[in-house]
């Protein structure tokens, strides 16, 4: 039935929302296996769910982080420049000219599961005080962000999810990817689903979302995300390093063991 549905939608993407919102994840990634194959969202139709999904969700944690003057600063102009072009780029290949979802899951893995695994290792075992690494240039950052949102128009992912990992691993706090990430999320997905929504006028298939599931996951991320990003000024950095790292890891588990079946 309709309202199961929704009920069970809405606390997903609270669920979701709440452990991945302090770290600057929206919580998309996460959700995209679970429209797959426990609600059954057909492909392409899964991406523009998942786009839909941040739209709505996005607010909750960024009021609280604007609030908390966390979404201030050179990085989250940054990100969102870089992230805007590429899901514009990202949703047309994704309509047009895409590889199967098994492609993209086993690249995720071969990402993510490394990743996270570094960064909790990097925790665990900082490097000596004495061994900086540089700051990242302006430009590679931003080159960084068009790359990822690129593969957020495809796949209709958070680009934090792909975006933290790396900058938290260069030296940069949690405190202040978090929100960078997360608008940049939020300005990719909005863009990106108008698109996907111009390019179901011109293509056959299921492109439009899933408006039910993707506005009841949101509602409930909107409402996660806002406890979430109202939790992170509580929690150790070392602790949010050590959350952001295990969520890269079992995210890349996760995938590896969905696209190896």
């Amino acid at each position: 039935m309709e309202w199961e549905l929704g009920a069970a939608g809405l606390a997903v993407g609270m669920l979701i929302a709440v452990v991945t919102a302090p770290v600057g994840v929206s919580g998309a990634v996460f959700l995209l296996p679970v429209q797959l194959s426990v609600f059954t969202v057909p492909n392409p139709a899964v991406t523009p769910t998942n786009l839909l999904y941040n739209v709505v969700s996005g607010p909750g944690a960024l009021l609280r982080y604007r609030r908390d003057g966390a979404l201030t600063g050179p990085l989250v102009r940054r990100l969102v420049l870089g992230t805007l072009p590429g899901v514009v780029l990202g949703a047309v290949i994704r309509v047009f000219a895409l590889p199967g979802p098994r492609v993209f899951r086993l690249l995720v893995a071969v990402l993510m599961l490394p990743l996270g695994t570094w960064l909790i290792v990097r925790t665990l075992r900082p490097a000596s005080p004495e061994i900086r690494r540089p700051e990242s240039a302006p430009w590679a950052v931003t080159a960084l962000a068009l790359a990822v949102g690129v593969v957020g128009g495809i796949y209709g992912v958070g680009g934090g999810s792909i975006l933290g990992p790396i900058l938290v691993g260069r030296g940069v706090p949690v405190s202040k990817v978090a929100p960078a990430a997360l608008a940049s999320t939020f300005a990719t997905s909005v863009v990106g689903a108008c698109t996907y929504a111009v390019l179901s006028l011109a293509r056959s298939g299921s492109i439009a979302p899933d408006w039910l599931l993707g506005l009841a996951c949101g509602l409930g991320g909107l409402i996660g995300g806002y406890a979430g990003a109202r939790l992170q000024p509580r929690m150790p950095e070392t602790f949010l390093r050590l959350l952001l790292g295990t969520l890269a890891a079992a995210l890349g588990a996760v995938y590896a063991i969905s696209a190896l079946r």
